[in-house]
């Protein structure tokens, strides 16, 4: 693929456009779940590319997994917009998760492909959606923790 930087730097850029939308408390509010998903992406990586469940031809950097510009570009950016949209409706957030989902792995990844950016090995389709549903319930749940025991709403009205 030609200009493979520049794409990279822009997969990973371009979603940010969006984050200064978000409200600085909506940010700190879904931050945890979301970098705790991320990391999680980061070690799947690293054991998908042992497994060979998929292969990034491209690197960032030796030793660095092909897929960060995915992970906290996209990834992270659409986290936040997600939870903010549909945090405590659990049944719209799976649906929502399911749309973009299979958006990404029955269209993008065949692009993906296309330009030699990213290739499944030993894992359908199918699998990887299940995978897939598997980190969104994993965030949720995340979040749902985080809400209990971390976060405090301070404009909750207190008697």
């Amino acid at each position: 693929m030609r200009n493979t930087k520049l794409f990279m730097i822009l997969m990973t850029l371009l979603p940010w456009v969006s984050a200064p939308l978000l409200n600085v408390k909506t940010f700190k509010r879904f931050l945890p779940s979301s970098l705790f998903i991320c990391v999680y992406l980061i070690a799947e990586g690293y054991l998908a590319e042992k497994k060979k469940w998929w292969w990034f031809p491209i690197t960032v950097k030796p030793n660095v997994v092909g897929e960060l510009p995915l992970i906290f570009g996209p990834f992270f950016v659409g986290s936040l917009w997600i939870l903010k949209f549909t945090f405590g409706k659990f049944k719209i957030y799976v649906l929502i998760n399911l749309v973009i989902d299979a958006i990404f792995i029955y269209f993008a990844l065949d692009w993906f492909k296309k330009i030699g950016y990213v290739s499944l090995i030993r894992l359908t389709k199918f699998q990887l959606s299940l995978l897939f549903l598997i980190k969104s319930f994993l965030m949720y749940g995340i979040q749902v923790i985080y809400e209990k025991y971390f976060y405090r709403d301070t404009n909750a009205n207190v008697d």
